[in-house]
Order: structure tokens, then sequence, then C-alpha cells
């Protein structure tokens, strides 16, 4: 290492220099896409420039983007379209770039901390990477190392996000993203503290623990910091290498997936907020799923889950009163018969197979990348007389990450009772209940409660 290494620019060094450059950078590429809307540019055309300059944003805002893209009713389709093309994958950092993060973590004789650590990183992506080590007593670790400065990263694209949804707003009067954009910001700033993360994933270990197909990671504290997460390695194939299996196989998946997501939101009020198919690998057999990414998650307090099965069982029972009740409690604001009747088009399209009692797929013939689609461009069509529509921030997590679930299921092919299912996570179900559980669980882990 030494001298040599010394001479040559260091990226970690003057970093307020560094967060200029980079809010300029965006800043310049956004102008583009400012340039064009002023111009008079169609909503498809706007988008591609948009997409073009954030293309240009290696990192959070990409990330973000594309997390946006994954919301059907949050974003019009000309901008989901374009934004979903972006790729969040980061270059990987060198070897004695890595050398000196993981000193700052984890101090000068970090190396002596492992028995084997591979320089060459296993996966890389918009916040960090992950690193294969071996520990001293033989297992097999997964090191996610942070990349330097994200935190400023962050600041600067949640920024430059605000200005492209301000372009949003000044051409689409059906939907507002303000307490959404809170929400996102919120989220991000959680994942980037990996002792939260930590946290995080003894929560789900806890929660999980009556369930022995469900496995998560087993996190090291002794060698994690903020900025550096370690963890057991827990290998297996992911989602997309198992579509070709046979039908019980990919029902297996199917109903491991739903336990590993409703399980936790129906008895706790925590929810997975990354649906990612990277995020889950299945062993061999498929007999056992494997949860691999805990950064993005959204913990609710006991009002909206009483919102959640308060609608569920509104629209069952053909009750608009309930339903209705429902949107107050997750906080929609100035409600009135033709908004209710809008959003009630949404619920009935997510809660759909869950309200029929019968095995069947999520939704017969419809392409994944499609998944809901007609029915935001219907809502969207509705909203244009109602709107600007406030999404409440609690509301923007849960939406996607149903959505992003729903497609799991469609790639999978999956046939199940999913309303038998759903029938039994919520038997039984109170809101003062799941207030106690979920009191206790966070207390376990050392999260603060949710309750607001």
């Amino acid at each position: 290492m030494g001298g040599r290494l010394s001479d040559k620019p260091d990226p970690e060094r003057n970093r307020i220099t560094a967060r200029i450059g980079r809010v300029a950078r965006v800043g310049a590429n956004m102008s583009g896409a400012v340039a064009a809307r002023v111009t008079g540019a169609d909503q498809a055309a706007l988008a591609k420039a948009m997409r073009q300059a954030l293309g240009h944003s290696k990192g959070p805002l990409m990330k973000v983007a594309q997390l946006l893209a994954t919301v059907p009713d949050l974003l019009p389709e000309a901008y989901a379209e374009e934004f979903r093309k972006l790729q969040a994958q980061a270059p990987p950092m060198g070897w004695p770039f890595v050398q000196r993060r993981m000193r700052a973590e984890l101090g000068e004789n970090w190396q002596s901390k492992f028995a084997a650590f591979e320089p060459e990183a296993a996966a890389a992506a918009s916040l960090g990477q992950v690193h294969r080590a071996i520990a001293h007593d033989g297992r097999k670790l997964a090191c996610k190392l942070q990349y330097p400065d994200m935190a400023s990263a962050v600041e600067a694209d949640l920024g430059q996000l605000r200005t492209l949804l301000s372009l949003f707003k000044s051409m689409d009067k059906t939907i507002d993203s303000t307490e959404a954009i809170e929400e996102i910001g919120a989220r991000l700033r959680e994942e980037l503290d990996y002792t939260r993360e930590l946290k995080h994933m003894r929560l789900f270990a806890l929660m999980l623990a009556d369930e022995p197909r469900i496995k998560t990671p087993e996190p090291l504290e002794e060698l994690s910091s903020k900025r550096l997460l370690t963890m057991t390695w827990l290998d297996g194939r992911g989602l997309m290498h198992w579509l070709d299996e046979p039908q019980e196989t990919r029902n297996r998946i199917a109903e491991l997936l739903f336990k590993a997501w409703w399980g936790p939101m129906t008895h706790y009020g925590v929810i997975h907020g990354d649906p990612h198919l990277g995020n889950y690998a299945l062993t061999d057999s498929a007999e056992r799923l494997h949860l691999l990414d805990f950064g993005c998650v959204r913990i609710f307090p006991s009002r909206f889950l009483d919102g959640v099965v308060g609608l569920y069982r509104g629209l069952r029972a053909g009750d608009m009163d309930q339903v209705a009740h429902a949107y107050e409690v997750w906080g929609f604001k100035n409600l009135n018969a033709p908004l209710i009747e809008a959003l009630t088009l949404w619920a009935r399209f997510i809660y759909g197979p869950l309200l029929d009692d019968r095995v069947r797929t999520i939704a017969d013939d419809v392409p994944p990348a499609q998944y809901g689609r007609r029915e935001a461009m219907e809502v969207r069509k509705r909203l244009k007389t109602l709107g600007p529509v406030l999404i409440p921030r609690e509301f923007v997590f849960m939406d996607r990450a149903a959505i992003g679930l729903g497609a799991a299921f469609l790639h999978l092919r999956a046939e199940l009772n999913f309303g038998a299912m759903f029938a039994a996570s919520v038997e039984g179900f109170s809101t003062e209940g799941l207030r106690q559980r979920q009191a206790d669980a966070l207390s376990a882990v050392g999260l603060s409660t949710s309750e607001e």
C-alpha cells in the first residue's frame, strides 16, 4: 500500500468540492429536460430527456427514479416506461479503495478479523457493494460496504428529484407527490444506516421465527458499523431461475413469498419495502426461501393496518362506509363520492386476488410488465377531474410492494388460493394486538416504535 498510492487522486478527498460538482452536474443534466418542457415537448419526448439526464447521475437518484417507476399510479406512463430503462448499477470500488474503506470502518488491522476476504466485489448496487469473506469459525460471510459520501449524494439527488417532480406537477394535475417524496427521502436515509439494517435483519428473524422454511442472514455486530454490514452468506438461486420448474414447485415458491411478506405485515405492521426479484433466493429444492436485503423496511403505525384490514373487510362485505373509513385512516384528504369511487377501482385491483376464495393466478393473461397499468390509467383518467390528489406518505411503499409481489407471482405463473391464505393471515386481527406485538418485537431488536 504505502506511499505511492498517496500520489494518486483520492476520490474520498475534498468532499465539499465533489458534492458541489455532483449537484452542478446533475443540475446541468436536468436543465436539458427543463428546456424540453419550455420548448413545448410532448410527454414522451420530455420523459426521454429526463431519462437521459438521470442516466448521467449514477447512484441514489437513479434508484429513486426506478422506485417511482414501480408505483404505477404515481407517474404518468410515459415517465414510468422511460424510468424502467434506467440501470442503478454503479461501477465497483477497486481493491485499494476497498481497503481504505474497510480500514475506516474496522480499523488498521481489519483484515485480521477475517480468515479470508475476497478483493473482487461479488455484487455492486447503487449505494454500496458486497464482498465474500470467511469468518475465523469457518462461516461464509457477506460484507456489504457502502460507497463513500453517500449521505451527501442522497441529499443532492433528493433536491434534484423535487425539481423533476415539480415538472410532473406542472403537466399532470392528477397526483400530488409531495408526501411521497418525503417518504422516499426518509426511507433512503434509513437505507444508508447499516446499523439500522442490522436491526431490521434481526426483526425479520424474530417475526419469521415460526416459519422454518424462510431464512434470514445472521448479522455479525462486531464486524459491522454504520457503513459496513457483515452477515452470514446465504446460498441459493434467484427467483428468475425457477420459472420453468413444475407448477407445484412454482406454487411452493409463491406460497413462501406470500408468508414472508404478508405474515410480518398483518401480525407486526412491518413490510419489506423493496420486493425486487434479486432480494430473494431459494435453495436447490426450492424448499427454503432466503431473504437477502433489509435496507428498505417500512414499519407502520397500527392504525395503518387498521385501514389495510378494514378496506379488505369493507370490500368483501360491500360496505362502502367501511371502505371510505379505511381511506380516511390512511390519510386521504377531501374525500367525496367520485374520489372514493376512483380509489376503490385501484383497491379492487390490489385486493382482487385476496377477495376471491378459489385457486387462481394473480391476473390471467397479463404480462408482468403490464401488471396494474390498465387499472392505473383508468384511475388517472378519473383523477384528472378531481385532482391533484395528495398521496399519503405511508401508502407509497405499501402500494409499491404489493405491485412488486404481484409481479413475482405473475413471473412464477403461480396458481394458489390467495383469498384463503390472506383470510388465515388476518384471522383474529385486532389493532391493539398488533400494536402490542409490534412494540415487543421492536423493543427486542432495539428499534423505536412506529406509533405517532
